[in-house]
């Protein structure tokens, strides 16, 4: 098993990487000095596939309370009904919230988690690649309102991730491609070594080489750990790990959260945020290029069909990282390094929008 660790102070955690490390839970919870009751959340997909491998691990008193499976079930009116079992169960400030799924039971678990009480114990255990290498570490929690994505939320810090690498075998080709579209972004921000890595190690990937995905969900836990660690609210750094985002939250609100998984829109988004980037001259066509090649071999999206430029120009000022009218654009500088941008000229970016379209 392998251990990275996010430092907060005392907000600290660590994310556990292995083998069939459920019982890992049991322990944790066990040595900590939360009260017997336990809320696990999960959804309908996780509960056919590894909820009963879980919680056969579990000796104290809980029960599961499950959502269904997809993004439309991230919004306040499912947060509400956990807040309902969670009266009914008797839950008190020690006690623990499990988030059992992919990264719409992380937010939504975790959301309420943070609310609940004004804030109970929380442990995340990601079963997708997405949740794994992003959005189950850093403490941000959130559902969606119509207008817009992860527009109510919390920063809240669970007490421990973890990431049981059995899990990805449960997974469709889909959601290991949606995971994959978080990692590159990681190569892209922080490490050209580890975007190397990845374009040449494709053929592994696409086979689920244990190996290689062991090394790959390190990494990039150990690269959004130490941006976290540095910038835990998103006061400044911490935006880099917005990169493709503001694009891809676009393309998910304007096709209704039902045509891309997160991670695909990702792809598209960071693709879109590199055109942006060229049009600037910040970075050269040959590196578009090469982003866009390694996005492809990895059977990536790279467009996201035939949307409404205007329409998606005006969506992206909806998004939560827009500050006195302006949005703070993530760009590249190269492979390894980004910048923050809030002086983009609108044709710049409708032009880059319509190279994704398709």
């Amino acid at each position: 098993m392998q251990t990275v660790k996010v430092n907060l102070g005392e907000n600290s955690y660590e994310i556990f990487i292995g083998e069939k490390i459920f019982g890992g839970v049991e322990k944790f919870i066990s040595q900590s000095d939360f009260t017997k009751k336990i809320l696990v959340v999960t959804d309908t997909k996780v509960l056919k596939n590894c909820a009963e491998d879980f919680t056969k691990n579990l000796s104290g008193d809980f029960e599961i309370f499950t959502i269904e499976a997809g993004e439309t079930s991230k919004n306040l009116h499912e947060a509400e009904k956990i807040y309902t079992k969670a009266i009914e169960l008797g839950l008190d400030r020690k006690s623990l919230i499990i988030a059992l799924g992919g990264g719409v039971v992380g937010d939504l678990a975790g959301f309420v988690a943070a609310t609940y009480l004004r804030g109970v114990n929380f442990i995340q255990v990601p079963t997708t690649l997405l949740a794994q290498v992003d959005s189950s570490v850093g403490g941000k929690t959130a559902v969606n309102h119509a207008l817009g994505k992860n527009l109510i939320g919390a920063f809240y810090q669970p007490k421990a991730v973890f990431i049981d690498l059995e899990t990805l075998k449960t997974l469709p080709e889909r959601e290991i491609k949606s995971g994959l579209g978080e990692v590159v972004k990681y190569g892209i921000i922080s490490d050209e070594k580890f975007f190397s890595y990845l374009e040449n190690n494709v053929e592994k990937i696409l086979n689920r080489d244990a190996e290689i995905f062991s090394e790959i969900i390190k990494r990039s836990c150990e690269i959004k750990a130490d941006v976290v660690s540095r910038d835990e609210k998103e006061s400044n750094l911490r935006r880099i790990l917005n990169f493709g985002h503001t694009i891809a939250h676009v393309i998910e609100e304007e096709t209704n959260y039902k045509k891309f998984r997160h991670g695909e829109a990702v792809a598209v988004g960071m693709l879109g945020a590199a055109y942006i980037s060229e049009e600037l001259g910040k970075i050269s066509s040959a590196e578009v290029k090469r982003l866009k090649n390694l996005l492809e071999r990895l059977n990536l999206e790279t467009s996201c069909g035939n949307l409404d430029v205007d329409k998606m120009y005006k969506a992206a000022f909806r998004d939560k990282k827009t500050l006195g009218g302006k949005i703070n654009w993530v760009l590249m500088k190269n492979f390894g390094g980004v910048e923050i941008s809030s002086d983009v000229p609108e044709n710049v970016v409708k032009n880059s929008l319509k190279k994704i379209l398709g």
